[in-house]
């Protein structure tokens, strides 16, 4: 009789629950409402999108499904369909084989650089590499050529819908699955006396590229510095000039990524002993599959971990990186050799598929979020961060690579000390002109964990479509139903 008098109890107070959590929930998002309607740059669009991971309930939606540029929020989504492959966890490789006859000191053949997309291989790396080859061969001489093998990737350089003009900026590598220090150089520029041609380093060093150096040390008249190459003629002169006076380095890329390695790897080959008879200034080097068979052997293996080149990716948005795991997804999920950009997306729309969404309705082009042609939503985003949420496999190697508010990777500068989302938001920024986007995962106060994604659109200002991004993730720290 007791028990019945209870159940009866709590049938009658259950509507009057569900109404006050109703208008519990109501008032929350008439604050995120004003929220936003104050504090929205006038003329720019927001999307949003939040998800109570915890209790599994929506929290909030504004304009949700609104197509939108992501700009590198797109690296989200090529992490987590990444993170969803078997194969996800084999490290980038870089191989060196030699194929032919060794007698008396000498490689009757060739030598191969087995490209891997490692987008982490640095110049330390090259030598470590060169090193190891020259160590495990029984020859000093090669009769044929020293070729780099890029039938891994098609041939296409850049992503669709990137823009031309972002040349020679670092930020937009040539793409190679033979990579050298990301295809950039960095440009160090220091003064001497005053009056005097300033001091020009470039590293990695190489004769792949020339310098030309009239910048001045301490003299006005010459004009801000410059550090530039003539990226319209495909040069690899690297051009610096104007007023120097104080120690400045600049970053640009080369072009031809797989050009630059094996330019490089021959030169620093021959000092370290080998020498192919073949190597002339105009034929250091050629590109060409290695056909595996007996007269195969393996020189040389350099390794990067998955895990690294993700933590990357994500912390410091690296392009580059997401354009490697890119790859590598559409490898893995089609076994297509050479990769083309439609295996990788074919990949994504599986997935997207998968979570119950309708991939005709959204636009992938490439797998960083440069191009112009890609269209997500903040629904879309929070459902890939649904799913990463519910797979341990993927969520734990996803949250160890994401920024962190206010202390590192591109949030390092925001959520700082005394803001509610400082060391409580772990999200990916993604922004380019007109485009300004936040997504990941937020800890409420009440303890519970959130999904979310914000996507600014058509604001010029950044600084305040940030503010406003950290401003809703303050509000939803301290106020998550």
């Amino acid at each position: 009789m007791k028990c019945s008098w209870l159940i009866s109890l709590c049938l009658l107070c259950l509507p009057g629950a569900l109404r006050a959590e109703e208008k519990l929930d109501s008032a929350f998002a008439a604050r995120l409402d004003s929220l936003v309607a104050a504090r929205l740059p006038q003329g720019s669009e927001a999307g949003i999108a939040v998800y109570d991971l915890t209790a599994n309930r929506p929290l909030y939606a504004c304009g949700a499904d609104r197509l939108s540029r992501p700009a590198s929020t797109m690296k989200l989504v090529t992490a987590i369909a990444a993170l969803s492959e078997p194969r996800f966890d084999e490290p980038f490789r870089t191989e060196v084989w030699c194929r032919g006859q060794v007698a008396a000191d000498t490689l009757h053949g060739d030598l191969y650089v087995v490209g891997g997309f490692d987008p982490e291989l640095d110049d330390e790396d090259l030598d470590s590499l060169v090193a190891a080859t020259a160590r495990r061969a029984s020859f000093s001489v090669v009769t044929g050529r020293i070729l780099g093998d890029v039938s891994m990737k098609d041939s296409l350089y850049w992503g669709s819908g990137w823009l031309w003009d972002d040349n020679p900026a670092s930020f937009q590598p040539y793409l190679s699955p033979l990579m050298l220090n990301k295809g950039v150089v960095q440009v160090s520029v220091a003064p001497g006396l005053a009056g005097d041609t300033a001091t020009v380093t470039v590293l990695p060093a190489s004769t792949y590229y020339t310098i030309y150096n009239t910048a001045r040390t301490r003299t006005s008249s010459a004009g801000p510095l410059r550090v530039t190459r003539p990226w319209m003629e495909n040069s690899n002169e690297i051009l610096v000039s104007g007023n120097v006076t104080a120690r400045q380095t600049r970053t640009i890329n080369l072009y031809s990524s797989q050009d630059f390695f094996m330019h490089t790897f021959a030169e620093r080959l021959q000092t370290a002993g080998i020498r192919s008879l073949r190597a002339t200034p105009d034929s250091l080097y050629g590109f060409s599959p290695l056909q595996r068979d007996s007269l195969c052997t393996l020189l040389a293996v350099h390794e990067t971990s998955a895990q690294r080149v993700l933590d990357e990716m994500l912390k410091e948005s690296d392009n580059l990186n997401a354009e490697a795991v890119f790859c590598r997804l559409g490898l893995h999920h089609t076994g297509h050799r050479p990769v083309r950009a439609k295996d990788g997306i074919k990949a994504i729309r599986a997935l997207m598929e998968a979570l119950g969404h309708n991939p005709a309705r959204y636009r992938v082009a490439d797998g960083c979020g440069l191009s112009h042609y890609d269209y997500l939503s903040p629904e879309l985003l929070v459902s890939f961060l649904r799913y990463a949420y519910a797979h341990t496999e993927v969520f734990s190697k996803l949250y160890k690579a994401l920024p962190v508010g206010g202390i590192d990777g591109t949030l390092k500068h925001r959520m700082g000390r005394g803001t509610p989302s400082y060391k409580h938001v772990y999200a990916k920024t993604g922004s380019y002109t007109g485009i300004n986007c936040l997504a990941g995962y937020l800890q409420a106060r009440n303890g519970h964990w959130v999904a979310f994604a914000i996507m600014n659109q058509n604001v010029l200002s950044g600084r305040r479509a940030r503010a406003l991004q950290d401003a809703l993730c303050d509000e939803l720290i301290l106020h998550c139903p």
